[in-house]
């Protein structure tokens, strides 16, 4: 039997996958709960395609459908002792991605949501500022560009972090790690001598459980869906929101794992 041609939404809908991915892991900080959750997405516009406005720009569409179907027993229990997340109520969380590291605007946002521009616009400042308040890490940078690990030091230290080292190689990284014991890494994929971020920091993963940011001006390398892909990708040239909104997710569901360690 011959196959029907994909139409012109489905295609721009398979393009958008690798990118509601992303924000689904960075939502849930697992690959295993995010993929699961744009599994679901795609079954129910399968099952209904009647509910899909294809009128509408097809990525807000997509990310509308998604927190239409998705449930937030996903997410982490908001009552949980010792754990930050538990603080940052679900409406915060999602209304912060989405206007940053997915790049939506508010009206945008607030009809992926159902909510008004205005509880966007709330959401989002509440987040902030809670998140600002609450969180400071020891972090280590791998990247071989002067300019941008700077900067990245700068960002990270207007947010109250510690950068406790800088590293240019794979070497580099693997020993800095090991001395300093970060509790978040942000790494470049290329590095100085042509050795891997990648390779570095799967090595320094065997040693310790670590939050890790990939910033790459290749992320879509890193999005291929075969085998474990990072939760946590940054594309160049990267926006300062975006750096901060994903330190600040990629900290939160560190500390709140290892709280429910701790209570387990």
């Amino acid at each position: 039997m011959e196959n029907k041609p994909m139409s012109s939404f489905q295609a721009s809908i398979a393009a958008e996958l690798p990118y509601l991915r992303r924000y689904a892991r960075t939502l849930t900080g697992s690959q295993s709960v995010g993929d699961a959750a744009v599994r679901e997405t795609l079954q129910a516009m399968i099952a209904a395609p009647d509910e899909i406005d294809e009128d509408a720009p097809v990525r807000t569409e997509l990310y509308r459908i998604f927190h239409r179907i998705w449930s937030d027993t996903s997410l982490r229990p908001i009552e949980m002792p010792g754990a930050i997340v538990g603080s940052l109520p679900r409406k915060l969380r999602k209304a912060l991605l989405l206007t940053t590291i997915e790049g939506f605007t508010v009206d945008e946002t607030a009809l992926i949501l159902g909510m008004s521009e205005r509880e966007v616009e709330d959401f989002v400042k509440e987040a902030r500022s809670a998140i600002h308040a609450m969180l400071s890490a020891k972090i280590m940078i791998i990247e071989d560009e002067a300019v941008i690990a700077l900067h990245l030091k700068s960002l990270m230290v207007s947010m109250g972090n510690d950068v406790a080292a800088i590293v240019r190689t794979e070497s580099e990284a693997i020993a800095a790690a090991e001395q300093v014991e970060p509790e978040l890494i942000l790494a470049d994929v290329n590095l100085a001598d042509g050795s891997s971020g990648i390779d570095a920091v799967r090595h320094i993963l065997t040693t310790m459980t670590v939050p890790v940011i990939f910033i790459t001006a290749f992320p879509e390398k890193l999005l291929t869906g075969e085998g474990h892909e990072p939760a946590y990708i940054i594309s160049k040239p990267f926006n300062p929101d975006n750096v901060v909104a994903t330190v600040w997710q990629a900290l939160l569901v560190s500390r709140e794992t290892a709280a429910m360690a701790e209570i387990n």
